[in-house]
């Protein structure tokens, strides 16, 4: 009887590796048989599946399908940005129709709650497409997994993106309190309330962001708003110089060479025409009929839109 007993267990066990490996057999076919797709239109169609739906046919293997819809997040999102609809900034998501984007990461964060990555790129890119999903999926993953920090953060970078300071420094406040948090989640919660709108607080959360980033395509959006920053204040100054030699001269200037010493004596970097050279290497732009300054369409840095009134 007890031979009996073990045989039936090894059979069931025997059975379930069995059946383990045909799922994981169909599922990497499936995959391999669905590659990114070249027609938009196509794509559009076959990468919508409701989350719940994809769990249930995953077969239990949850982290590997997840990571797949991970994947093809990224691929989603870097084929619009290298492929752009016309008169559409790589650096305005938002005009990209990155409809799929959401269903995607709902999907990778379904089917497995405790992968990190889709969050990060939940708060980060989604809020330009669909704010209020982007603060669904963060506190799903909350709930999942109310101890880690970092989800915390994401939640109060969405919060500051919009303007509320107030639920971003709660959110700051409370990411603060868990194990492991960072001294700067304490820090941010302080900034929060005293000067959230501010181009410092600015810098400091897309500094965090590029140092907290795995992902190459958020690292170069953290650093190009770096940049941005950056630019702008070296705008101000110049607009400052500007003034100043209309208020010596009694007009604009007609060149950046006419501006040669007050540009010398501030230590700014300029080419070989006189021009004055922004964060990225690239000469800005003088506007001389309005004592102002434009960023070159053809630099790095991105235009001041991306951070509203900063």
């Amino acid at each position: 009887m007890t031979e009996t007993r073990l045989t039936r267990r090894d059979g069931t066990l025997l059975l379930t590796v069995l059946i383990g490996l045909i799922g994981v057999y169909s599922l990497s076919r499936w995959i391999d048989a669905h590659p990114p797709a070249t027609n938009q239109s196509v794509e559009e169609e076959e990468l919508y599946l409701n989350a719940a739906t994809v769990k249930s046919l995953s077969l239990g293997f949850n982290g590997l399908v997840a990571d797949w819809y991970w994947m093809r997040s990224l691929q989603y999102v870097g084929g619009k940005i290298i492929n752009p609809p016309e008169h559409v900034q790589q650096d305005h998501l938002g005009q990209l129709n990155l409809k799929l984007l959401a269903p995607l990461l709902d999907a990778a964060t379904t089917l497995d709650p405790q992968f990190m990555e889709p969050y990060q790129y939940a708060a980060v890119l989604l809020p330009e497409v669909d704010v209020e999903e982007a603060i669904r999926i963060i506190k799903k993953g909350i709930a999942a997994s109310p101890s880690q920090w970092r989800l915390y953060h994401h939640l109060g970078f969405i919060y500051w993106q919009q303007k509320d300071f107030s639920k971003a420094g709660q959110a700051y406040e409370q990411g603060s309190k868990l194990p492991g948090a960072r001294t700067w989640m304490k820090a941010m919660r302080a900034r929060m309330a005293s000067d959230g709108g501010s181009r410092n607080t600015a810098r400091e959360v897309y500094r965090q962001l590029y140092e907290d980033a795995s992902d190459s395509q958020l690292k170069n959006m953290a650093h190009k708003r770096l940049l941005l920053l950056d630019s702008l204040d070296m705008q101000d100054g110049l607009r400052k110089l500007m003034a100043a030699y209309k208020s010596k001269m009694g007009r604009c200037p007609g060149s950046w060479r006419e501006m040669g010493i007050l540009l010398s004596a501030s230590g700014i970097q300029v080419d070989p025409s006189g021009a004055p050279l922004d964060p990225a290497g690239t000469p800005y732009l003088l506007v001389p009929d309005k004592c102002d300054v434009n960023i070159n369409e053809r630099s790095e840095v991105p235009t001041n839109r991306m951070l509203g009134t900063l």
